[in-house]
């Protein structure tokens, strides 16, 4: 009998290399910088509900979201800094994407056949 419980539990064991006593846990800090994306688009959002008026239907379901988000926001998520760096990664994103559109552009308009000009690499000082 007593074997049989050994086999038992043996049979449920975990797959080499993974423990039960460190099962996966959710990221804080990954957590908290979506909280603070996330109040960034509350606040925005408040910021739209004027302009559309909170009688009009785009304005309820303005105001409907801007409640159902905003009990994710705990009091202070949303920091100066925290803005910031928003902002800034926004603006990067927004740079690389502009970037990558006029490539685009430019290989669209280059006659068949041409391979797209490639700016030439600065030369480092001193390099041979």
């Amino acid at each position: 009998m007593a074997g049989e419980a050994g086999m038992g539990a043996q049979a449920q064991q975990a797959p080499f290399g993974v423990s039960p006593a460190s099962g996966p846990t959710p990221n804080r800090g990954y957590e908290a910088a979506a909280q603070q994306k996330l109040g960034g688009v509350v606040q925005q959002l408040t910021l739209v509900l004027p302009l559309v008026g909170a009688t009009s239907d785009l304005g309820q379901a303005v105001m409907k979201a801007i409640n159902s988000l905003a009990k994710f926001v705990p009091p202070g998520a949303v920091t100066p800094a925290g803005e910031r760096n928003n902002i800034e990664e926004m603006m990067t994103r927004h740079a690389q994407n502009t970037q990558l559109s006029n490539e685009m552009r430019q290989a669209r308009q280059s006659p068949a056949g041409q391979q797209p000009r490639v700016a030439a690499m600065p030369q480092q000082a001193g390099a041979a």
